[in-house]
């Protein structure tokens, strides 16, 4: 009887293991599969260097779509261009990094902008 107990609770806690773990790991896999797409795109339709890219970062949003990427150019550190990197991949919109305040951009001020 005692063995069956542990056997349940074994069952139950790999259960409640897996649910818990299952949206975590879905989110982190998609955050590093975006990043991957847009460093991708950047580097073979682009043809940008990967030394020209500081950063590009899987971002999980509040907002629809609820995945995209990050990416800041070592040229242009203060400004990330966000990507969205479902079916194409385009620039969805460039903006002023988190930690630099008061400054406001134009299109004509930035390197890297895309117009569609």
């Amino acid at each position: 009887m005692r063995k069956v107990k542990n056997v349940w609770s074994i069952i139950l806690s790999v259960l409640v293991a897996s649910i818990i773990l299952t949206p975590i790991l879905y989110v982190q896999a998609n955050k590093r599969i975006y990043a991957k797409r847009v460093t991708r795109y950047l580097v073979e339709e682009k043809h940008y260097r990967k030394d020209e890219i500081q950063s590009v970062s899987g971002v999980w949003g509040k907002k629809l779509p609820p995945f995209y990427a990050v990416t800041v150019f070592k040229d242009e550190p203060q400004v990330e261009y966000v990507y969205f990197a479902h079916d194409d991949i385009i620039q969805f919109e460039y903006r002023v990094a988190g930690a630099v305040t008061g400054v406001e951009l134009q299109q004509k001020d930035v390197k890297h902008y895309e117009p569609r």
